[in-house]
Order: C-alpha cells, then sequence, then structure tokens
C-alpha cells in the first residue's frame, strides 16, 4: 500500500502486523543522454511495484534528493541535482524518527546509487545509515530511559538479535543490487545493465536513439535488451521478498 493513500485504519493494522515500510532512495543524476535523471530510484520503485502485488507492504513517497555528487557529469544542462549528506542527515533523522512516532518497528531504506562498495558506503546512503542508528538509540533511550540495553529484559539480547524484534534492527538500509543473487548482471551506470532494468520496468525512460556516440560509461547500453531487463530484475526481486518477508 502507498503510505499516502493510507487511512487510519490501515496504519494500525500495518502496525500490529509488522508490515514492512519501505523508503525508496535514490538521486536525480545524468545517466546519459538516452535515460531519465531519476533511474536511481525509478530501479527501486518499480521492483516495489511487483512486491506489492504480493504481499503486505507500506512503500512510503520516492526520496529523490540524494547526494547525486558531480562525479559523472557538472550540472549545467544534464539535470544532476545534487544535495549535501550533511544536509541529508538531519533530515534523514526527522523523518525517521517520525516513522517511529507513528508506530513503525519495521523499517526499510532501499537505495540504488554508488553501492557497488555497499559495505565501505558512499554519502547517500551513510547519512541514512547514520541517521538510522542515531535515531533508534536516540527512541530507546527517551522511551526506556538510560540504561536500557542492560536491563535485565534485554538478557536474551544476544540468543534473539537476529529476530526482527530487535530495536536495533528496527530500520535497515539495503542497496538495490547486492552481489548475492546478481552474479553475472553487469553493474553499471547507465550502461548495458542500468538500461537494461529500465527497458523491463519503465521504457517510456529509455531513449535508444541517443545512446550513439555517448561517453564511455555509456557505450554499452547500445547492447541492452528487455530480457536482460527482466533477467536482473528478477534476480533483484527474490533477493528483496526474502529480506522483507
Amino acid at each position: 500500500m502507498r503510505f499516502e493513500w493510507m487511512l487510519p485504519h490501515q496504519i494500525r493494522t500495518a502496525i500490529e502486523k509488522r508490515w514492512p515500510v519501505v523508503l525508496p532512495l535514490g538521486v536525480l543524476e545524468y545517466h546519459g543522454e538516452h535515460m531519465a535523471v531519476g533511474m536511481d530510484t525509478l530501479a527501486v520503485t518499480g521492483i516495489l511495484e511487483i512486491l506489492e502485488r504480493e504481499m503486505d507492504l507500506v512503500i512510503l513517497p520516492p526520496f529523490y534528493y540524494g547526494a547525486a555528487s558531480y562525479a559523472v557529469e557538472p550540472p549545467q544542462g544534464t539535470g544532476t541535482l545534487h544535495v549535501d549528506a550533511e544536509a541529508l542527515l538531519p533530515l534523514a533523522k526527522a523523518m525517521l524518527l517520525g516513522l517511529l512516532r507513528i508506530g513503525f518497528r519495521n523499517l526499510h531504506v532501499i537505495v540504488h546509487h554508488q553501492t557497488e562498495n555497499f559495505a565501505g558506503g558512499m554519502p547517500t546512503d551513510l547519512a541514512f545509515r547514520f541517521a538510522a542508528k542515531q535515531t533508534v538509540f536516540a527512541y530507546l533511550e527517551r522511551e526506556r530511559g538510560e540504561g536500557w540495553w542492560g536491563d535485565e529484559k534485554m538478557k536474551d539480547y544476544y540468543a534473539e538479535r537476529a529476530a526482527a524484534a530487535d530495536p536495533i534492527n528496527w530500520i535497515k538500509v539495503h542497496p538495490l543490487m547486492a552481489p548475492e543473487g546478481m552474479q553475472g548482471y553487469p553493474f553499471d551506470h547507465a550502461g548495458i545493465g542500468e538500461t537494461s532494468l529500465m527497458l523491463a520496468m519503465y521504457p517510456e525512460a529509455v531513449d535508444a536513439a541517443r545512446i550513439e556516440g555517448g561517453k564511455w560509461y555509456t557505450q554499452s547500453a547500445a547492447l541492452a535488451s528487455e530480457a536482460l531487463g527482466r533477467e536482473g530484475r528478477d534476480r533483484i526481486v527474490a533477493r528483496l521478498r526474502e529480506i522483507l518477508r
């Protein structure tokens, strides 16, 4: 369900049943002359549209205003809109705190931008990952008081910390495309991998006639196909299905 369309009784049901609540996170960035600047976020929303049809899921309005950076191209005439990660941090903390105050305890942020080295992190995902941990700890201390983790009620923490009930896991951040399950599928920027994914999910976001003569990172896009995109899409769906369940 789309959060903005939910009625209060539906929100209470989602809280009670611990439905996953997902924030699609991305950027607005130049993806060559042949592809829409919102590709990174559209890739996430397209996957969630599929999952929404098969499971109980709350989808928050997408957040497009991440730290795109100007590493690929300068902004003039290209559409890249960069918001510094230091500005994202307080906003992310406020958003996540608001969601916890509503009562959600199964929050997921899914990002597709500069995630090829997700373990190390990049500005957009790091801002939200840091905000998630800071927000959870601040909220728990406010609600349960100092020393909440050392309380006797937490004595089974290490035995049960993989469970969804673990408060430190109330908010998780995931890359859309993780190495597990994606072996052999090309990870790139505006090349064959991303272009194929868009052809499979939002073909109107691609103008193949504009691929010719592009930058080095877009040249492989000429080999993109809807069939390859469907393969990537299905792999991503399978992985996220397991995570969100």
